[in-house]
């Protein structure tokens, strides 16, 4: 593949200084030779899986950009600590990017002279659309709250963008909670060309020990009148558009008070095709 470091590639690294954990060793070793879906619950560790992706592939690629996604600037700023403390990438090699106010120039910049990058998927997507990111030497992409990969959001957008310059590179992508149903998670599976899945519960063998027991109790509460008023009016306005639908066959459920998320992505799914 280009530019990769024979030397290098011979060997992938994985820290010790943290305790090792089974489970996120077996992930790691899975996401640095697979397009990976990893699914783990909030506070097991996903960030430090993909900062142990990141840095092999910044070192077997010593020309290649790592690119971590997040949907949201303190989000970027969050994950590009972490990974820092983690594993200890060049600061001088990183560059985290999170605002449109950020002038061309000084991006053209950036991407020329740095190889680790933190940013939200719209100003990736932008880079990549304009030629400001060189997309051809992009190896690893990292998608934070991967389940956003879904109709046209910028993940997909992005993915699509690299593709017409290279198929090598590895994607990895993170969710605790990768879709409300099946279907929901192929679409993240397609859009972001994820292989495999790497999936554990809290109830996992190797994972129950890191986990804390928790006791759930449900509380339903019922809506108030003003609350009431305005769930009337949104669903009014909903209605004006679940009507045109309806009278270009396009949708077959009428009342915008019972339609699903689910219903409503079959039919936009059907009416493509």
């Amino acid at each position: 593949m280009d530019s990769f470091d024979k030397s290098a590639g011979n060997i992938w690294i994985y820290p010790t200084n943290y305790p090792v954990r089974d489970y996120q060793l077996s992930i790691t070793k899975t996401a640095l030779f697979k397009n990976t879906l990893v699914v783990l619950p909030t506070g097991l560790g996903k960030t430090f899986i993909a900062s142990v992706v990141m840095y092999n592939f910044y070192r077997w690629f010593p020309q290649g950009k790592i690119i971590f996604i997040a949907p949201t600037k303190p989000l970027v700023a969050q994950q590009s600590k972490a990974c820092y403390d983690i594993m200890g990438i060049p600061a001088d090699d990183q560059a985290e990017m999170t605002g449109s106010s950020m002038q061309v120039k000084k991006r053209q910049d950036l991407w020329t002279n740095k190889r680790v990058f933190f940013l939200t998927p719209q100003l990736f997507n932008n880079d990549l659309a304009s030629g400001t990111c060189p997309a051809c030497d992009i190896k690893c992409v990292v998608f934070d709250e991967a389940h956003k990969a879904q109709g046209n959001y910028a993940y997909c957008q992005v993915i699509q963008k690299i593709l017409v310059h290279s198929k090598n590179f590895r994607v990895l992508a993170l969710s605790a909670t990768p879709g409300s149903n099946m279907f929901a998670v192929q679409q993240v599976i397609t859009n972001l060309l994820i292989s495999t899945t790497e999936i554990r519960s809290e109830d996992a063998i190797d994972v129950r020990q890191y986990t804390h027991t928790r006791t759930v109790e449900k509380v339903v509460v019922k809506l108030c009148d003003r609350i009431m008023m305005f769930k009337e009016k949104y669903l009014a306005v909903i209605q004006v558009l679940i009507n045109r639908l309806v009278s270009n066959d396009i949708l077959y459920h009428k009342d915008a008070k019972n339609i699903t998320k689910y219903a409503l992505l079959m039919a936009r799914d059907q009416f493509r095709k």
